[in-house]
């Protein structure tokens, strides 16, 4: 099976894209946006939330022999200390809310040298309160708001019996004056 085979290659040697992703990360974190091409931004983005998630995890670690295992597999793959120790100790905060999600990708257009999709990968502020916006849901109705709903739909329930005592009252002459003139056809077909 082919599952999980599509990589985003870029053209180069896998020990090329590792370090390649290592820079362009560290970049992103010591400066929160970068711009870049459109496919570096996108293979990028899932690379920079691995670690993003590594630094979480340490942060929510109880012991200080986990912190410093998902440190050093941070190092392992960036290659950068300071910018890890930067991600670990600093920015680790404004990502504690967030399940995932914590960069954003913007298209600038081509690139006027050789018209390359140009891109601004950054990492989303904690002020940040999602994009697109989302629907809030609907709080539940306090007891307050109940106790008027109640007689509102009481008097609902009477206009409704209402109206169907009236209708009721018309449908009934009219479904007598349909047997007459069933009545008096069949009368007339026999005579």
């Amino acid at each position: 099976m082919r599952h999980s085979k599509r990589r985003h290659i870029l053209g180069v040697s896998s020990s090329h894209r590792s370090a390649m992703l290592g820079n362009l990360s560290v970049a992103l974190i010591t400066h929160g946006r970068i711009k870049t091409t459109l496919a570096k931004a996108k293979a990028l983005r899932p690379f920079i939330e691995k670690i993003i998630t590594l630094a979480k995890k340490a942060d929510q670690a109880n012991d200080a022999a986990r912190k410093l295992h998902f440190r050093r597999l941070a190092i392992a793959r960036v290659r950068d200390k300071k910018a890890v120790a930067e991600l670990f100790d600093n920015k680790v905060s404004e990502f504690s809310n967030r399940a995932g999600g914590y960069t954003r990708i913007y298209k600038l257009g081509q690139r006027v040298g050789d018209a390359a999709e140009m891109g601004l990968i950054e990492l989303i502020d904690a002020s940040d309160e999602g994009y697109p916006k989302r629907p809030k849901k609907k709080a539940a109705k306090s007891t307050k708001a109940k106790a008027k709903a109640e007689p509102e739909a009481e008097e609902a329930e009477t206009v409704v019996e209402e109206f169907a005592e009236e209708s009721a009252e018309t449908e009934a002459p009219q479904e007598e004056a349909e047997v007459a003139e069933a009545d008096a056809s069949e009368e007339a077909k026999e005579g």
